[in-house]
């Protein structure tokens, strides 16, 4: 379904320097998605001046940031149709599989090590479900999500993103909605271990209603506004066991967040950087219209540089803070390092909880392999998954700040941290991280995860 891009003056340059005009944005290959949001992520328009010298660099630019949508399995960028020294930018996809059920086995622990170590490999500790997504549903670039959990948390999601809903296509709206309930909890810590208690009937629920604004003046900045309701409440058992769980021997706590984000990505991959700058802020104030339960400002910055140092050896360098005022929090906002994305390499069996903390993380990579493999039986767009293996060195550190840390020996004091590993990356945004690590301590040991850190 080609699609043709609006012709604009044609500015002619004035020097000897060969160089190519640009007629036309053809997109082809595009079954679902609109022409407008491919034609969005180009930054070649019709009478563009192109010279040859920058020729080749501007096509796989291009390829690159229409790959980063997600959009598609494969992208190709070309010249085509030449006259004298006019020519159509061509733009040519291959759509993925945009409808996808997957079934959920997830695991409760932080980190698939705790759970194996010092969770024993209870299956106990495990989430069963059944997720679905629908990208691109309208051919926007929209996606519906939604999410049945069962097992260690029971759990509903449902979740809608509409990345465009003007004509500029600048402006975006989503909606979440979800609903979690446990008979198990962590409510409270213990020499930087979590620890948790268990009883047949459910002690924890939290529901969560938010919605979404987005902007995206240009191509690699976006401005996010998240405006959520937010509850959760505990059994008199856990209030009884850690007053400060909720905070003030509370069962029940209510507030209303707002969150202003930025993100910044100028990189040759939104989802495997090599090379590029990668930047995020964010503001938010919980505690407000007599929604109040909880209350606190949170600041956040991360921020990673990668660089290509030569052919197949790449560097990155990364860091991430985050301050919570008052420092006076309940428990269940104490989540500092040790937590989802925010923990050093090394360091995977503890956490250190915070209202404030800061890490640095740098990377040394070499390609060691890059191949694709071809499975029979399936279409033929899918036939080719691509795998690229990645030998790594690192080091991090990183340090948090806790008002009462109790028994921490973490807190207040320089963590580091290294080791050596292998990252395995294929399409959809997969990723397997195997590491050898190491930390002050003289701890050592192989860690897995999923999941890109830096």
């Amino acid at each position: 379904m080609p699609a043709f891009a609006q012709q604009q003056d044609t500015v002619v340059p004035t020097g000897s320097e060969p160089y190519i005009i640009i007629k036309k944005v053809i997109v082809e290959g595009n079954k679902k998605t609109r022409p407008s949001i491919i034609q969005r992520e180009v930054r070649i328009q019709p009478g563009d001046t192109i010279y040859y010298k920058d020729l080749a660099n501007t096509l796989e630019a291009a390829r690159k940031q229409v790959l980063n949508t997600s959009l598609f399995l494969a992208v190709n960028t070309n010249i085509r149709n030449w006259e004298g020294n006019q020519a159509d930018f061509v733009v040519d996809v291959a759509e993925r599989w945009y409808t996808i059920a997957l079934p959920v086995f997830k695991l409760a622990d932080r980190n698939f090590n705790v759970w194996w170590v010092d969770q024993k490999r209870s299956l106990n500790r495990v989430n069963l479900g059944v997720r679905g997504f629908q990208d691109n549903l309208t051919g926007r670039g929209d996606k519906l999500s939604m999410e049945v959990q069962v097992g260690y948390t029971q759990k509903v999601l449902l979740g809608y993103t509409l990345p465009y809903i003007d004509k500029k296509l600048r402006h975006g709206v989503g909606f979440l909605v979800s609903y979690s309930r446990s008979r198990e909890i962590n409510d409270s810590t213990n020499l930087n271990k979590q620890v948790f208690f268990r009883q047949d009937e459910f002690l924890r629920e939290v529901s969560l209603f938010a919605l979404t604004y987005s902007f995206r003046p240009a191509i690699n900045a976006r401005h996010q506004v998240w405006l959520s309701y937010n509850t959760e409440s505990v059994a008199d058992t856990i209030a009884k066991r850690n007053p400060s769980y909720l905070g003030d021997g509370r069962t029940k706590a209510k507030y209303l967040e707002l969150l202003y984000r930025f993100n910044y990505i100028d990189a040759d991959s939104w989802i495997y950087p090599l090379k590029g700058t990668s930047f995020q802020g964010e503001i938010a104030q919980a505690g407000f219209f007599g929604l109040a339960d909880v209350k606190y400002t949170k600041l956040r910055v991360k921020a990673t540089q990668y660089w290509q140092l030569q052919k197949k050896w790449y560097a990155a360098v990364g860091a991430r803070v985050q301050a919570r005022f008052p420092s006076d929090q309940p428990y269940f906002m104490m989540k500092g390092m040790g937590y989802n994305e925010d923990y050093l390499r090394g360091l995977e069996y503890y956490v250190v909880d915070g209202t404030n903390f800061a890490i640095a993380k740098t990377t040394l990579r070499y390609e060691l392999l890059s191949f694709n493999v071809h499975l029979p039986l399936i279409p033929k767009k899918f036939r080719s998954v691509p795998f690229r293996i990645y030998g790594k060195a690192y080091a991090d550190g990183g340090y948090s700040y806790n008002k009462f840390p109790g028994n921490s020996f973490l807190n207040e004091r320089f963590l580091y941290t290294g080791g050596i590993g292998l990252d395995i990356v294929s399409f959809y945004d997969t990723c397997l991280r195997i590491e050898y690590s190491a930390n002050q301590f003289g701890q050592k040991g192989l860690f897995l995860h999923t999941k890109i850190d830096m």
